[in-house]
């Protein structure tokens, strides 16, 4: 990349990837103009105990009450639906709506869950292709995935920690996957008491290793690195399909003018040493059992969003109740 001096970070990196907004905060994702934009339940229970949104809620439940509405997780979806339209209304491109993470081993329940809020988004006038569901990367979620895209309802693979994770949701189909850049690197400083920078961070290294894979095979799944701890994570994949990032990190950016070069290519990739591999259910599970970083942070993830889903029907049924 040659010298862009007067450029900020921010400017050089939507040069080669694009820049999505992780946060459920309307005027985050109106300051920093990313194309698409990413919720999942810990940011929309955030979001929905500011001040500023107080009204949105309660316009949600008001309505639902007027309706005669009463079960917490119909108002819930209500509620996703609404934070996503709002956001639809800013965005250029695609917003994420994640799947109740208590269904991450149910393939029915989340099946019926992704059609359901497909369909309220259309009722609404937003067309599917503008919506990702969100599904956590078990096998269950992927197999959900490789049928919902057959109906044309596009899947964002999230709570993504391995190779092994990321070629099975190639191999299905899925629109994207969400590699955890940040969580990777928690777990390998927690366990090892060594810290990682740069080319070295061991988050960067596996969604390279995805990227490559992906480019080098020619699969269509798009890869977008998430879960940033810092912006030389972010400037170590300049050049990854898709970022997504957090506002205080995106503002880190925008006031840093340092040069940037392109990390990650098409043309890198071809050169790369990776072999294919196929990953069936059973390969996928023994992988994931032999990888010890993955498995823990897949379910600690679960765990967390179901904690959050919980606190936010809480939420909600109290205000249903009032």
């Amino acid at each position: 990349m040659e010298e862009e001096q007067g450029k900020s970070v921010l400017e050089q990196i939507k040069e080669h990837t694009v820049i999505v907004a992780d946060t459920g905060d309307f005027d985050s994702i109106r300051q920093y103009e990313p194309r698409d934009a990413t919720t999942n339940p810990s940011l929309i229970l955030k979001a929905a105990k500011q001040a500023e949104y107080s009204e949105l809620v309660e316009d949600v439940v008001n309505k639902a009450k007027q309706e005669g509405v009463t079960q917490v997780d119909e108002v819930m979806d209500r509620l996703l639906v609404r934070f996503g339209v709002s956001i639809l209304e800013i965005v250029p491109g695609r917003v994420s709506t994640e799947v109740d993470a208590r269904l991450s081993f149910d393939c029915k329940g989340s099946l019926a869950k992704a059609r359901s809020l497909i369909e309220r988004y259309e009722e609404l006038g937003y067309s599917r292709d503008r919506v990702l569901i969100k599904l956590a990367t078990t096998w269950e979620g992927i197999e959900v995935s490789r049928e919902l895209e057959k109906e044309g309802i596009h899947c964002n693979m999230t709570l993504l920690f391995s190779i092994a994770q990321a070629i099975a949701c190639a191999e299905a189909g899925s629109q994207l996957i969400s590699p955890f850049v940040g969580r990777i690197l928690d777990w390998y400083k927690q366990n090892t008491g060594e810290d990682f920078e740069g080319a070295d961070d061991p988050g960067v290294k596996s969604v390279t290793e995805i990227y490559n894979y992906y480019k080098k095979f020619g699969y269509k799944t798009e890869v977008m690195g998430a879960s940033f701890r810092n912006t030389g994570e972010i400037k170590e994949l300049v050049g990854c399909d898709l970022l997504t990032i957090s506002p205080n990190l995106l503002q880190e950016m925008k006031e840093d003018h340092s040069v940037l070069n392109l990390k990650l290519s098409e043309a890198k990739a071809h050169e790369s040493d990776l072999s294919k591999t196929e990953i069936d259910e059973s390969a996928f599970r023994f992988r994931m059992n032999e990888d010890e970083m993955a498995t823990t942070k897949l379910a600690e993830g679960i765990r967390k969003f179901s904690a959050d889903v919980c606190s936010l029907e809480n939420m909600l049924g109290e205000m249903l109740a009032s």
